[in-house]
């Protein structure tokens, strides 16, 4: 019975997130769903990186949060139209929630919407909400094992962004153990050393993304 539920709900936010992706598509934006575990840097990559495409292209941002909205006054002081979703409690964003709010941006002045997700590495991977491409970021300060942990994430990703690179020096993590590991659940991942300290990696990231979207 629980399976047959969870089946029913994923197919009902299946229809939704089309049709987010068909708003989506009539709007001309690229839209990126961004997911970590928390405190591996989202906001700080986001920051980063809208500061690096700056008048190149025109960026838009939803934040998602169980609760708060220190990150949206973040990147709203960077000048960047941003909607805040709290989720009071669900650990995830889904199609729905991007949907109630998607007509509170100025979509057709966008080039790429950025999606950052509740800090998890299990439910966003599940739930699709209109995205071009999924991309997960990962701490150096969090592990070397997680990819074969939390494969789900690694294997829905168009791109892993190693972050806190800087901390390389004072920690023991293995990072070519988690290329091979990600690769080896995702050949096709694309794979970034960053730090959002140092802004080492950015401009690699930032080129990407716009052949990404021409």
């Amino acid at each position: 019975m629980k399976l047959k539920v969870v089946s029913k709900i994923l197919d009902a936010n299946e229809r939704i997130a089309q049709e987010n992706q068909r708003i989506f598509k009539d709007a001309g934006v690229y839209v990126i769903n961004l997911m970590s575990s928390p405190g591996a840097g989202k906001t700080s990559l986001l920051e980063k990186t809208i500061q690096k495409l700056s008048g190149t292209v025109t960026v838009g941002v939803i934040e998602g949060d169980i609760t708060g909205s220190d990150d949206a006054r973040r990147i709203d002081n960077l000048g960047v139209p941003v909607v805040q979703i709290n989720t009071g409690g669900a650990c995830h964003l889904d199609a729905n929630m991007i949907n109630e709010v998607v007509m509170d941006l100025p979509l057709k002045d966008l080039r790429i919407l950025f999606i950052e997700n509740v800090g998890n590495l299990v439910c966003p991977a599940e739930f699709k909400v209109g995205e071009d491409i999924k991309v997960m970021i990962l701490s150096l300060t969090e592990g070397d094992d997680k990819p074969l942990k939390y494969p789900l994430m690694f294997q829905e990703s168009s791109a892993l962004i190693v972050n806190k690179i800087d901390l390389k020096p004072l920690l023991t993590v293995d990072v070519q153990k988690i290329r091979r590991d990600a690769l080896s659940l995702n050949p096709s991942i694309r794979i970034f050393e960053v730090s959002c300290k140092t802004g080492e990696g950015i401009e690699e990231w930032a080129k990407w993304l716009l052949t990404k979207i021409s």
